[in-house]
């Protein structure tokens, strides 16, 4: 008798060390079906959507693909003006002397940022009335811009292009800011200083 209820003992006291049953979490909020048809379901996302904060419940799924293959884009020319400096130098400048990004943000002449905005605005309204003529920055139709004509007939082909701007999107935005991180704390992320 005394063995059996010290294996009863040990029994009930390994339940202890066991995984809990996991309870699944219901949530009212609905599941985009958009998501499953969308461009970006690939292996570095597990083959399934990417989605961990739920925005898909919040805000319409095209808006939030235009607004990531466009940050994406911003990202792209934002990392290679990161590096350029540190690498091929600058060009003759009398106010902006440094390789440092943050620095020269701040030594460029405020003529500078004023011109950018204007060229920005115009560039986004030509966007606009090009879209309204049924092209496309931002995929789903043809594109506005395609001087070398590498957009490619096969719909086949212009998923898989698609899907490349995306994973390239993707990474430069990763890698802004890990090097805007890096900037402020040396040693943050593993990337290169280019010095």
């Amino acid at each position: 008798m005394k063995s059996v209820a010290a294996l009863v003992a040990l029994a009930g006291s390994a339940a202890a060390f066991s995984p809990a049953p996991i309870s699944r979490v219901e949530s009212s909020l609905s599941y985009a079906a958009e998501l499953d048809s969308m461009t970006g379901v690939s292996a570095e996302s597990g083959n399934q959507v990417f989605d961990p904060l739920n925005l898909s419940d919040y805000v319409p799924t095209d808006w939030a693909r235009r607004a990531e293959l466009s940050n994406g884009r911003s990202a792209m020319l934002a990392t290679v003006g990161w590096v350029w400096p540190k690498v091929f130098g600058t060009f003759d400048s009398q106010d902006v002397t440094t390789t440092d990004p943050i620095d020269a943000i701040l030594q460029a002449d405020p003529q500078w940022w004023v011109q950018w905005i204007v060229i920005c605005g115009v560039f986004e309204t030509w966007k606009y009335k090009q879209e309204l003529n049924g092209k496309s920055f931002l995929g789903g139709a043809e594109p506005a811009v395609d001087y070398l004509k590498l957009w490619p007939e096969d719909p086949a082909k212009q998923e898989e292009l698609k899907l490349k701007e995306l994973k390239n999107a993707r990474l430069a935005m990763i890698g802004i800011a890990g090097f805007a991180a890096n900037h402020f704390l040396p040693g943050a992320c593993p990337v290169p200083d280019f010095a």
